[in-house]
């Protein structure tokens, strides 16, 4: 029996599919989530992007208050836009990893699995760093491994919008401003990939405003930053 069959047994109980993504998120060994830091910096990150319209505002915000961003790219989409995965990287924001086409990676195979992680770096080259978002936070401990494998660091959430779904500026930017702590990272969306809600709530303009109202509010009491620059603050939750 080589070692590789062997592994491949042990793993058999991880690999059955998550009904429920929330299940998995903050439940696999090596996920960080946030930073364990005194320092009033927390990370803002942006999934699903990046979209022609929204994603060249939110720069423009983000720019205004000086935060910096960790944008979690579809290569799909990053592909079609080349020259705003370029943009954002010049404005000083992280790029990470968050597959291919935005599939449920517990219920893929392996060998899929990496296919997506892999085309979408090709996507993102050369500005993609080595973070792995997986889609909808949900992944296995076989998935984790296979992020492993491939030399990425998983990064979820401690602090989400909730922006997917049919929230008012107010009651997303009383959200975050509720629960953010130094360490925080901070799960928003520049664009809606593939929505799972009965309404898909594709239209970004209540994230952009409630996001307006939210930095305004912290402007000089916060300090938002990569999660690169956000991991040299504190230990890894």
């Amino acid at each position: 029996m080589t070692i590789r069959h062997c592994v491949r047994i042990l793993l058999k109980p991880f690999t059955a599919v998550v009904q429920k993504a929330n299940c998995v998120r903050d439940n696999v060994p090596g996920t960080i989530t946030g930073v364990t830091t005194r320092d009033p910096v927390a990370a803002l990150t942006f999934d699903d992007g990046p979209h022609p319209e929204y994603t060249p505002r939110l720069l423009d915000l983000l720019e205004r208050y000086q935060a910096r961003a960790t944008f979690f790219m579809v290569g799909e989409a990053a592909q079609r836009h080349p020259e705003l995965v370029r943009q954002v990287a010049q404005g000083g924001h992280a790029i990470g990893n968050h597959s291919w086409d935005h599939p449920f990676f517990p219920s893929l195979p392996g060998r899929t699995r990496r296919q997506q992680m892999r085309a979408c770096e090709q996507a993102l080259a050369p500005y993609g760093q080595r973070l792995f978002r997986p889609p909808y936070g949900a992944q296995s401990l076989a998935s984790r491994l296979d992020a492993l494998w491939l030399r990425y660091r998983v990064v979820t959430w401690n602090l989400e919008a909730k922006d997917w779904r049919e929230h008012d500026a107010e009651w997303l930017a009383e959200r975050l401003t509720r629960g953010i702590q130094p360490g925080s990272i901070v799960l928003l969306h520049d664009a809606i990939y593939r929505s799972q809600q009965p309404v898909p709530q594709y239209n970004r303009e209540p994230m952009l405003a409630a996001l307006s109202l939210f930095l305004a509010q912290l402007e000089g009491r916060f300090h938002f930053i990569t999660i690169p620059e956000l991991l040299h603050y504190g230990r890894p939750q």
